[in-house]
């Protein structure tokens, strides 16, 4: 059983989803379930509707799980291993202050009598008491009596029948911490972890929705992400692909950087790959010419975002170029009277000869109409795919 445990305290990062992606192929090639358990523990700070963000996240980049759980769900199973921890001597209250669950146990807390204890009016913490692999008292259970995170995870993992957790590096310092819990409870189902390192990016690259938000494909986003410190058969490829070679064992041990260059690049082979049709919808619109368009477009830029800002610019209404405004009004007219031509190179020699017009005062006004643009795409390319629109483009 593997799992993937995202916090609904902000928005998916990159790692989060990068950690998603390598429990989702790992328990895809084992042939075992994957669930999704939103740790919303902590009250105060999650934030509603992230869950269903975060769920919706994993939709769209194809990650499919067996089971949904809610951390605060098991709130009252947290609080009864808490009590048998203490029946049992391997955890104990204390009454220490509490800066924060990191503040250490100061006095004799460990060594009180139970009547010390119930006669205490003070706040208290609960602890586990150290052992040979965990060098302090941690806190397992908050003055406000909620769990804290290392506990509610050894618990929910024990709960859930957890065998596979592969997460960061940054956590690795609590694997001690929760197989000494489940120990001490009497759990001995063998948990086997595996830690990556975190990739390192700039906070503006790190959003997942911000990225998705700039016009970077969900299919990019994957092929970049597994790409990272791991060896691949070939640069680009989908995450049906990558189940089929992906080996966990490969990650490379050091942090890899996240180059913004490198995804764009990436992006613009998986926008070449799309089908017109389903390259059209992305951007908007429903029309094969359209998606064929859109992919002339990665000459100039790399998302989905800047290209439907081109094809929009192409379809808005535009203002006569005031350099040549006589011109542009004069091609206006001949272009939306013009009969049916299959070729640009007979459109263009129709326009000319009707209008008398050449070279920049020319050429210059018919791109405007046609784009929207001063420069861009060869119009010999671009004419085909615009022809049967002229008359919603040019106005």
């Amino acid at each position: 059983m593997y799992r993937f445990a995202p916090s609904p305290t902000g928005n998916m990062s990159i790692n989060d989803l990068r950690i998603a992606l390598i429990n989702y192929i790992c328990a895809k090639q084992a042939d075992e379930p994957l669930i999704v358990r939103i740790e919303d523990g902590d009250k105060a700070r999650t934030i509603e509707g992230k869950d269903q963000e975060i769920l919706e996240m994993l939709g769209l980049f194809g990650i499919d799980y067996s089971q949904l759980y809610y951390q605060s769900s098991n709130f009252k199973y947290h609080l009864q291993f808490a009590s048998t921890l203490l029946d049992t001597k391997k955890a104990f209250i204390c009454f220490c202050p509490q800066k924060d669950e990191t503040s250490p146990c100061v006095g004799a807390c460990e060594h009180l009598s139970s009547e010390e204890v119930i006669n205490n009016p003070n706040s208290f913490v609960i602890r586990m008491k150290k052992c040979d692999t965990v060098s302090d008292h941690f806190v397992i259970m908050s003055t406000h009596k909620y769990p804290t995170y290392t506990f509610a995870c050894a618990c929910d993992d024990m709960l859930q029948g957890v065998t596979m957790i592969i997460r960061e590096n940054e956590q690795e310092a609590n694997t001690p911490k929760e197989e000494h819990i489940r120990q001490s409870i009497g759990y001995d189902q063998a948990m086997h972890y595996t830690h990556v390192p975190s990739l390192l990016c700039n906070e503006d690259e790190s959003d997942v929705k911000g990225l998705l938000d700039q016009g970077f494909m969900p299919e990019a986003i994957v092929n970049y992400l597994l790409l990272l410190s791991n060896p691949t058969p070939t640069e680009i490829f989908t995450l049906e692909e990558a189940i089929a070679w992906f080996d966990i064992k490969t990650i490379s041990p050091s942090p890899a950087p996240f180059e913004i260059d490198k995804l764009r690049f990436i992006n613009v082979e998986h926008i070449k790959r799309i089908p017109d049709m389903e390259l059209s919808k992305r951007i908007g619109y429903a029309c094969e010419n359209i998606g064929k368009l859109a992919k002339l477009y990665t000459e100039e830029v790399s998302t989905t975002y800047a290209i439907k800002q081109k094809v929009d610019a192409l379809f808005a209404k535009k203002a006569f170029d005031a350099a040549f405004e006589k011109e542009s009004k004069l091609l206006q007219e001949l272009i939306l009277n013009a009969p049916y031509f299959e070729a640009f190179d007979d459109f263009k020699t129709y326009l000319a000869e009707k209008s008398g017009l050449e070279g920049e005062p020319f050429l210059k006004p018919l791109r405007f109409w046609l784009t929207g643009a001063d420069t861009g795409l060869d119009l010999a390319l671009l004419y085909p795919l615009i022809k049967n629109y002229l008359k919603e483009i040019v106005r």
